[in-house]
């Protein structure tokens, strides 16, 4: 599958009972951070369990034109000889990070702080997305941003020659903005300090703790403070990535609403700041159990167990565990589709501005399929229609987004009728496996060739 090629429509037919075990890739947002840091390190750092999904290539690939030594050695193995921090040097031509919001604001803080210039573009999804969040708080440690208008790419970073550190309040929960932030505040002289009025996933902290850097947190009255002292020499690190628990929520969820289904998915990495889903999954009666829990690289890992839950109950999400679960969402609301009544998700307006407008494109979709939907700007409400309750028989727009076809797909495992997705190329991005590995435990796919 791939996210800049041909679109490949896919269908999803109802599903036997889902059983076995379901290896997952490495956590995309861990994979991300390792390539970066250890491009910003000095001496070599060895990766194992790295994602290779479209959007951590472009990462190495990125790391690479900014002058790191990126080596593939194998499944998932590689390993980055570091420039140091301060150290990137100019990339000679436009750095694409294709689908990858992640990676592209990541990486325009990494080099803000540093006297290059670097340009960035991406897909046309990528294109659309708003970059402001990003290159608001890099101006003010001295980078200039100069891109198309409403603060899309393709854009033009010129890194600060004299940077100086900065006190920024993240203005919505985003991890990626903090991050951005905290990683141009690694070429900044003295502290820099970033303040989140909600806690969002903290591999970016921890990761830096991991590599030496001097960072310290403290929950106050303003929010969490995290507090980063620059330019520190980078130590190389050895890093084992876990398993991906947004890649986890899709055979997790199928599991749990195809009838009969059994499936182990082993070595998630559960870092509370990520692990919003599975409580909520268990709230609404869901059969999740965690088995094996134990710490990897610094992280909480489990092995997670799901098997059909024929008695779902919609809940109230509480808005202020969003930040733990934004990216999943998409394949929740398909869990309540499936559950008794009605489950509510307030506080989600972040989800408007991922890859598609989330919660536009699942509402569409699951009404398509017979479900009753009611939304606005920061919410969605799905009434469910139980176990086996959902019609299908649609075609869902992907909008080139990967969650939103892998959860249409999900659907279709346990809807009355197939359902279908315009566009499943976009799944490559960050699970490239998906399809095979769900065949594997009992889904029917069907490609249909234009």
């Amino acid at each position: 599958m791939s996210g800049h090629g041909d679109p490949i429509p896919m269908t999803a037919l109802k599903s036997a009972p889902l059983k076995g075990v379901a290896e997952v890739p490495g956590d995309k947002s861990i994979s991300h951070r390792s390539l970066i840091l250890g491009a910003m390190a000095v001496g070599q750092t060895h990766i194992t369990g790295l994602l290779e999904g479209g959007d951590v290539l472009d990462t190495a690939k990125a790391m690479r034109a900014f002058g790191a030594e990126v080596t593939h050695l194998g499944q998932g193995e590689w390993t980055v000889n570091g420039v140091g921090v301060g150290g990137f040097a100019e990339p000679e031509d436009v750095i694409d990070c294709g689908n990858s919001g992640t990676g592209v604001r990541l990486i325009m803080g990494t080099m803000a702080t540093s006297p290059i210039t670097a340009t960035f573009t991406g897909d046309a999804s990528l294109r659309g997305r708003p970059m402001g969040r990003v290159t608001d708080p890099i101006a003010l440690f001295g980078a200039e941003s100069y891109g198309r208008k409403g603060g899309r790419l393709p854009m033009t970073i010129v890194g600060a020659a004299d940077p100086i550190p900065v006190r920024y309040t993240v203005p919505m929960p985003s991890a990626q903005v903090k991050s951005a932030v905290l990683l141009a505040g690694l070429n900044a002289p003295g502290q820099t300090v970033v303040i989140e009025k909600e806690a969002t996933r903290d591999h970016t902290e921890r990761m830096l703790t991991g590599f030496g850097a001097e960072i310290v947190t403290e929950d106050t009255d303003e929010g969490r403070v995290i507090t980063l002292t620059g330019q520190p020499e980078l130590k190389p690190q050895t890093i084992a990535v876990p398993r991906d628990p947004s890649s986890a929520a899709f055979p997790v969820c199928a599991a749990l609403i195809v009838e009969g289904s059994d499936v182990l998915v082993p070595g998630i990495g559960l870092n509370p700041t990520r692990a919003g889903l599975f409580t909520t999954l268990q709230e609404m009666g869901a059969e999740l159990t965690f088995e094996n829990m134990r710490e990897e690289g610094g992280e909480p890992v489990a092995d997670l167990r799901a098997r059909f839950s024929d008695n779902m109950q919609g809940i109230e999400v509480p808005p202020e565990r969003a930040p733990s679960m934004i990216d999943e969402y998409p394949i929740l609301s398909v869990v309540a589709s499936f559950a008794n009544g009605k489950t509510v998700m307030r506080g989600v307006k972040e989800l408007r501005v991922k890859e598609s407008d989330r919660i536009d494109a699942m509402a569409r979709g699951l009404e398509s399929c017979g479900v009753t939907i009611e939304e606005d700007e920061d919410t969605l409400i799905v009434h469910g229609m139980g176990a086996n309750g959902v019609p299908g028989g649609a075609t869902c727009a992907s909008h080139l987004d990967h969650r939103i076809a892998m959860s249409f797909l999900c659907a279709g495992m346990a809807a009355q009728n197939p359902i279908s997705v315009d566009d499943s190329s976009p799944i490559s991005t960050s699970f490239p496996v998906f399809e095979p590995l769900m065949e594997r435990l009992g889904a029917s796919f069907t490609r249909v060739n234009k």
